[in-house]
């Protein structure tokens, strides 16, 4: 596992500690993929907290960045994001910022910001899960979390950014 992995899993793990957040830790096959992890770990895909890192250009000059969570059965409403920010335009982020931002792989990101340039946006439906699951910054091990915990400890800005998926 790459060293920013592991420092971004000991950070989560202290963090919830020092919350007294009650989780649980889930080892498993190495896998990033929402609906196959969730497979794995056996639950619905819909208690799954899927993390996605968005560029939000507010104009010529201001770029954001955005760490969406969504529950995993559902897409993130880009055009939710840009009215949310009154951005000209939000989109994914690129690879190799996201993974500098989120600290962590694609597959691996978590539902919590440990860098300031990254603003966390969660959907209503992700802090009102009584259990609430996510790989925690590495492949081969998940975290049970309820919603409420999520909320208290990871702080997000609570709005409307999901849209279902598409059948």
């Amino acid at each position: 596992m790459p060293d920013h992995d592991h420092d971004t899993y000991q950070r989560l793990i202290g963090l919830l500690d020092s919350a007294r957040a009650d989780y649980e830790l889930i080892d498993h096959a190495p896998e990033g993929t929402t609906e196959a992890v969730s497979a794995l770990r056996g639950h619905p895909v819909s208690e799954a907290a899927k993390c996605i890192v968005l560029r939000v250009k507010v104009d010529r000059r201001t770029t954001r960045h955005v760490l969406a969570v969504v529950p995993g059965d559902r897409r993130v409403d880009l055009d939710a994001v840009r009215t949310l920010y009154a951005a000209r335009y939000a989109g994914f982020s690129d690879a190799g910022t996201a993974e500098r931002l989120a600290r962590a792989v694609p597959g691996t990101v978590l539902p919590f910001s440990f860098d300031p340039e990254l603003e966390l946006v969660a959907d209503p439906e992700v802090v009102g899960r009584p259990r609430l699951y996510f790989n925690a910054a590495r492949l081969d091990r998940s975290l049970r979390l309820s919603g409420a915990d999520y909320e208290r400890v990871a702080r997000p800005r609570v709005v409307p950014v999901s849209t279902p998926a598409p059948a």
